[in-house]
């Protein structure tokens, strides 16, 4: 079967950044919607036409993909709004950032923490892949088409390029994939 709009691809992967220093690997096939929000525009232009057992070789460059860095996207907060099991690495969504912070902060992005003092925390707007070009090895591992409901959700349940937070408060640990 030929890749189309609305169908399902399985993809395994390796991305790296343009040193060489791989970001992420997919070994095991993980389904995507093409034509929903599961991959980069970028990507899914590459991937229409190809059948299974196609591999690609991509370069994204920010633009393409999530964007350059962007300064303003950086905020300190107080450390004394957040909870006690505070890490780093986790994710809020900028409408459940705790009473308090600074009302400069756009609620319509994810922020993650990047850094923790005593004094402050330091939270990043900005995708964790933005401002950085991407090299991905791609595999097309099987094609199907796709479902009523995935095409209803745009989605066939993968978010790896978004970033959602599991935990508004709580500990945790959010992912690419």
């Amino acid at each position: 079967m030929e890749i189309k709009q609305q169908c399902v691809v399985a993809l395994t992967w390796v991305l790296k950044d343009t040193l060489g220093e791989e970001l992420d690997v997919l070994d095991d096939p993980v389904e995507f919607l093409v034509g929903g929000d599961d991959l980069l525009q970028v990507i899914e232009a590459a991937l229409l036409g190809q059948k299974a057992g196609a591999k690609l070789e991509l370069q994204i460059e920010p633009e393409e993909g999530f964007g350059d860095f962007n300064d303003q996207l950086i905020f300190f907060e107080s450390r004394q709004l957040f909870a006690a099991e505070l890490e780093e690495g986790m994710t809020f969504d900028g409408a459940a950032l705790p009473a308090g912070c600074q009302s400069k902060v756009p609620e319509n992005a994810m922020y993650t923490v990047t850094e923790i003092y005593p004094e402050h925390v330091v939270l990043d707007g900005n995708h964790p892949l933005a401002g950085i070009a991407l090299r991905l090895s791609l595999t097309v591992e099987g094609v199907r088409d796709a479902t009523e409901e995935e095409i209803g959700c745009g989605s066939a349940g993968t978010g790896f390029f978004r970033i959602e937070p599991l935990h508004a408060i709580a500990p945790g640990n959010d992912t690419l994939h």
